[in-house]
């Protein structure tokens, strides 16, 4: 595995990217039939079923691929390669026991969970389905974080693919199945409920076999890896080697504050979902209702502005295991230097969808779910496409923040946004009255929030300003002209080929728009393109159209 963390994390951020884009699109993919399975009412017991499921990840799982990934990544810097594995022995310790109650606690209260939290007693199939899938993913968090530290993202890039794959098709057809069986339980107007909410238990079961055969895979690159380490072990000299104690002391001071941050940072979707589903009910909407809108909160507004959010997190896993080496030299030269690339790289991505999902709202959802009125969802979208871009740079000045060992920061900004999101999201549900679409505004609101905060708790920790020309106004510009490009084009193609070819047809014109106006605009350089995979071919085509002039340097 390659110590060259210094030189290597974007493009193995890249390598993770891929795969969390890839993942994204079988997500769509599959989705799809499933969303058509189950329904609105369905996608209402499956999503808020998976709003608990991340809750209960943030408590177990979410923060152990970047603690184990940052303490290995310190001690693997150092040579120090029996106290790295001793971590990561301790951190498989606490997945079991971490995972291990909160898997009991959903499963056994599953039932109180779904009647008198979530207001939706249906959900409660699908919540016991889904609840040994915590187990399970705990310990996947502690081998991604392991393989990571090390510098390599491949083994957890690979996982994700086929566990994403095997999800995919366990969901389908385990929601098509378990669907005729609820439906087969009752008769009358209880028939398509339980139909529903079967359904949606089917689809959870999807998850749970994908995360255990990424496991299983997993388990077995570390097995064929042991040989390696325990050679690097041997030549190991290190001197004072870290007892349990002390490896349990460090894991629990690294994993605290980020199961706070993370909690804290996610919590806001289990928040928006419950209080919509209270104050709707006590307002007379029917849970029919209620959680049918909920359903195209998460089976389509949440599924199109996640694809972006995964690439963000793909780059911040790697880029702490590199900012933890870099940060080991005292350069600030070169810590800011990390900051700004991973962040101009977020900006390129997340600025660009956001532009897309304001501008092709309906057309996308009508090419994605063309069973499905597809009215609301693309309202919702055009208002919350915005947040794509805070939330993005929230994620990567979150892991900035925890990869200068500044751990409390992020929960404090997350805390403290998160009672800003609240207070908003009871104004604009209570008083304003907005429905459903108070929650991407709320959304906004709260992933601003951080970022504000974050930005400021950056420059006081290490003197580091965001600069504004490349990251930002660049691809906001090209952003634009994209979008009018893709609007262009897909009104003159609705005329002459129809509403799904000119919807595909002003995606593929977007991103070529985009990629032109960036270059153009010089919001990429050439070293840059260079570096990408198959720079040396993109920056011929940019020479040909003359986007880059002068010769090789």
């Amino acid at each position: 595995m390659s110590k060259k963390k210094g030189t290597n994390f974007l493009a193995q951020g890249t390598i993770l990217a891929a795969a969390a884009m890839i993942t994204k699109v079988v997500g769509l993919a599959y989705r799809i039939p499933l969303t058509n399975i189950m329904g609105s009412e369905g996608n209402g017991y499956y999503g808020v079923v998976f709003q608990v499921y991340s809750l209960a990840l943030m408590l177990t799982s979410y923060s152990l691929p970047m603690a184990v990934s940052k303490l290995v990544s310190a001690r693997v810097a150092v040579g120090q390669y029996k106290n790295a594995y001793r971590v990561f022995q301790g951190a498989m310790v606490f997945a079991l026991a971490a995972g291990g109650i909160v898997t009991a606690i959903v499963f056994f209260g599953a039932g109180f969970i779904s009647t008198d939290i979530l207001k939706m007693g249906m959900s409660v199939y699908a919540l016991r389905v889904l609840a040994p899938c915590i187990l399970i993913v705990a310990f996947l968090g502690v081998l991604r974080g392991f393989f990571q530290g090390y510098g390599t993202m491949i083994p957890t890039a690979v996982s994700q693919v086929i566990e994403q794959l095997m999800n995919a098709i366990v969901s389908v057809v385990g929601a098509y199945l378990l669907m005729q069986t609820g439906r087969a339980m009752a008769s009358g107007e209880e028939k398509e409920m339980y139909g529903a909410a079967f359904a949606a238990a089917g689809g959870t079961l999807g998850t749970v076999i994908g995360a255990l055969t990424a496991l299983l895979f997993l388990l077995f690159v570390f097995a064929a890896y042991k040989t390696r380490l325990k050679k690097q072990m041997r030549r190991d000299r290190t001197r004072r080697l870290e007892t349990r104690g002390q490896v349990y002391k460090v894991l629990l001071c690294t994993i605290a504050p980020v199961i706070l941050s993370a909690t804290v940072y996610n919590i806001s979707n289990i928040v928006d979902q419950t209080m919509f589903s209270n104050i709707m009910s006590a307002q007379g909407m029917a849970e029919r209702e209620y959680s049918s809108l909920l359903g195209m909160l998460n089976g389509q507004y949440d599924t199109l502005t996640n694809i972006p959010l995964s690439v963000s997190s793909a780059l911040a896993s790697s880029f702490i295991p590199s900012l933890v080496a870099t940060i080991q030299t005292g350069n600030r030269k070169q810590i800011h230097s990390k900051i700004n690339m991973v962040s101009r790289f977020n900006m390129m991505i997340a600025i660009p969808c956001a532009a897309g999902f304001i501008s092709l709202a309906g057309p996308l959802l009508d090419l994605l779910y063309f069973t499905q009125d597809n009215a609301i969802p693309a309202l919702m979208l055009r208002i919350g496409g915005i947040s794509v871009v805070f939330f993005c740079l929230s994620t990567v000045t979150n892991a900035a923040l925890q990869g200068l060992d500044e751990m409390s920061k992020p929960v404090k900004n997350a805390a403290i946004s998160l009672v800003i999101h609240v207070a908003s999201l009871f104004i604009m549900l209570v008083v304003f009255k907005w429905g459903i679409y108070s929650i991407p505004v709320s959304k906004i609101i709260f992933a601003a929030s951080i970022c504000i905060l974050n930005a400021h708790d950056l420059r006081e920790t290490c003197g580091y300003v965001q600069e504004q020309r490349q990251t930002f106004v660049i691809p906001a510009i090209a952003s634009v002209i994209m979008s009018i490009v893709a609007l262009l084009v897909h009104l003159l193609g609705v005329l002459f080929i129809g509403e799904m070819p000119a919807t595909v047809l002003a995606v593929i014109a977007a991103v070529i728009a985009y990629g032109i106006s960036l270059v153009g605009l010089g919001g990429i350089t050439e070293e840059e393109i260079l570096a990408a995979p198959k720079g040396a071919t993109l920056v011929s085509i940019c020479r040909k159209l003359h986007l880059i002039r002068g010769r090789y340097r």
